[in-house]
């Protein structure tokens, strides 16, 4: 009967070797990263045949594993556009991190770089303005974590692109709410866009930012009280910017341990996150999470 699309063993068995085809070149190359939280994200690269907690049995998925609460899920990221995984640096697992000791006061320290002893930098990503669909394929192949000063009104047109960044080793703190110049500000002008963002982040992620950059980095002393009586533990200012693929330092000429590197989510986000890694590569240091190096202050009371 025209119209009737009948069923066939040959359409059975087309279908299937179509959907192999399709599938397979989307899978292959990529290794997930377990969910970012305080603590350190280990390196996960489980083989086809380990067993994960939550399943019954080995594991046979042909895809890469991404590790999220206990459970494991196949989430197959597309190839690389506009960069290949060669481009990005290798690098070994960052030492067991030293928490750095935090001074007393009613003020959060105001940290440009970490006073560590270990060859270890910290890349962070600030504001969240552009969701390019290639950072979680970076953030996949790098292998590292970072963290993300997140500002409220940019995000929340795409809350869940950076919830999935988690998975692959990311952890958000904290930015405001609309990225205000917040020095000279009134106390409750400088109180809503601190503590009210800080509010919305721990709603939206299920976890509590506990580090905190201000605009600009931009701060007075209000700035440091507010950040302290929110919560926060520290507030970070940076020692290189990383803009269309060009690192500037503000002293020397190469990352030193313990810096704190920043760059954006903006339209040239796959080269600045490249020439990131490369920076610090070149200088024979490590990625390391700034989480694990300023302790959150209710663990240190």
């Amino acid at each position: 009967m025209p119209g009737v699309f009948k069923l066939t063993r040959r359409r059975i068995v087309f279908g299937a070797i179509g959907a192999v085809l399709v599938l397979v070149p989307a899978v292959g190359g990529w290794a997930m990263r377990p969910p970012a939280s305080a603590g350190a994200v280990p390196s996960v690269t489980p083989s086809p045949a380990a067993t994960f907690p939550g399943t019954v049995g080995p594991s046979t998925s042909p895809y890469p594993i991404a590790v999220t609460s206990g459970m494991i899920s196949a989430t197959p990221l597309p190839p690389p556009i506009g960069w290949k995984l060669s481009d990005v640096p290798v690098f070994g697992p960052p030492p067991p991190p030293e928490p750095i000791v935090l001074p007393p006061g009613d003020e959060v320290p105001y940290l440009s770089r970490v006073p560590v002893t270990q060859p270890v930098a910290f890349l962070t990503i600030d504001d969240g303005l552009l969701k390019n669909p290639e950072v979680p394929k970076l953030f996949a192949a790098a292998k590292i974590p970072v963290t993300l000063f997140l500002t409220t009104d940019t995000i929340q047109d795409d809350i869940p692109f950076f919830d999935n960044l988690r998975k692959y080793g990311a952890v958000i703190e904290s930015h405001t709410i609309s990225h205000p110049e917040l020095a000279g500000r009134s106390d409750n002008f400088q109180r809503r866009q601190i503590c009210e963002g800080t509010d919305r982040l721990a709603k939206w992620y299920g976890r509590r930012p506990v580090l905190f950059r201000p605009p600009f980095g931009d701060k007075d002393h209000t700035t440091l009280r507010i950040a302290h009586e929110c919560g926060l533990t520290a507030a970070f200012m940076w020692k290189e910017t990383v803009h269309k693929g060009i690192v500037r330092y503000q002293e020397g000429h190469s990352v030193q341990p313990g810096d704190i590197i920043l760059m954006h989510f903006r339209p040239a986000f796959v080269k600045d996150f490249l020439a990131a890694l490369r920076a610090i590569h070149q200088a024979g240091l490590t990625p390391a999470l700034l989480e694990d190096y300023v302790p959150d202050r209710l663990t240190t009371r």
